[in-house]
């Protein structure tokens, strides 16, 4: 069964990159670029990783993440440059940061505002007892309109 797996596991590196050429010699190097393929959004696919799209936009970011890889860049760097040109949309999971706080929050205090106003409405004090009882104007008016006579 192990070994099965690690045939799969090979398979699926070597179908990573449609071009051998595209390829980073190094396999650390490789598996780091294939780490940060999964973190990037496909900017035309919108709900894909750039691993997963086959969108020529995504090829284009696979070959520059994997040039700045073997450049030597960080993790974070590649990300920021990318979030740089693209926006932090580029990111399948953006940061939680001041900019994008109210998008983030906003469900949460909406939950929370309804709930309170939910427990408002449930505590106020009740209406004074025969505030619903009809005058007996409207006890007329409304025998009239049902023909019933009134009590």
């Amino acid at each position: 069964m192990r070994r099965f797996l690690l045939i799969l596991g090979a398979i699926g590196c070597l179908a990573a990159a449609s071009d051998p050429t595209e390829r980073l010699p190094d396999p650390a190097q490789e598996a780091r670029a294939r780490a940060l393929f999964q973190q990037i959004r496909c900017v035309v696919c919108q709900n894909e990783s750039i691993d997963d799209s086959e969108a020529e936009i995504a090829q284009d970011l696979r070959r520059v993440v994997r040039e700045e890889v073997a450049a030597g860049r960080s993790d974070q760097q590649i990300r920021d440059d990318l979030v740089g040109r693209y926006g932090e949309f580029v990111l399948l999971k953006p940061t939680f940061s001041a900019a994008n706080a109210v998008l983030w929050l906003t469900p949460l205090l909406l939950l929370l505002g309804a709930g309170g106003w939910l427990l408002w409405r449930a505590h106020r004090s009740p209406a004074p007892i025969g505030a619903d009882a009809l005058t007996p104007e409207e006890e007329a008016r409304l025998a009239a309109l049902t023909d019933d006579p009134p009590a």
